[in-house]
């Protein structure tokens, strides 16, 4: 996702309002990179479980992460109130490839990719994506995508 001075909330077509925790603050005054990972699991796992039907204890097949990146843009701490942008940059036969995007208000404060891979519970080996979740990821997907 080139350009992102010009990313707004409204580019994502899922947004989910996360609240910053005391303890994401490091002895910087700010939250710490690391948590950056959990807001983008969570906003991805989310909208798996709740708009894809994925069963995270008993659904044969699951996402793996094999790749995620996040570039930091301006910083925030706790108390502030966030949400996290996500959207689908390309969506493949057992993988997906996310954008996630952490704003303050309209400022874009970091600016994720993230990439799943469906593969077999037992087996961890690849399998196509279910279609009840490749059809929720497909409502998220760009024109580009």
């Amino acid at each position: 996702m080139n350009g992102s001075a010009e990313l707004t909330p409204e580019v994502f077509p899922h947004l989910l309002e996360i609240q910053t925790r005391w303890n994401d603050n490091d002895v910087y005054g700010h939250v710490n990179n690391v948590v950056y990972y959990a807001y983008f699991d969570t906003v991805i796992n989310r909208f798996l479980i709740e708009q894809g039907g994925l069963d995270i204890e008993r659904s044969p097949v699951i996402a793996v992460c094999v790749d995620s990146q996040c570039s930091y843009k301006h910083s925030i701490a706790f108390p502030d109130l966030l949400h996290a942008g996500l959207r689908v940059e390309k969506l493949g036969n057992s993988s997906v490839r996310y954008a996630i995007g952490i704003f303050h208000g309209q400022v874009l404060c970091a600016l994720g990719s993230f990439v799943h891979v469906f593969v077999e519970r037992t087996t961890r080996k690849p399998t196509p994506i279910p279609p009840p979740i490749r059809d929720a990821l497909a409502r998220l997907a760009t024109i580009a995508g």
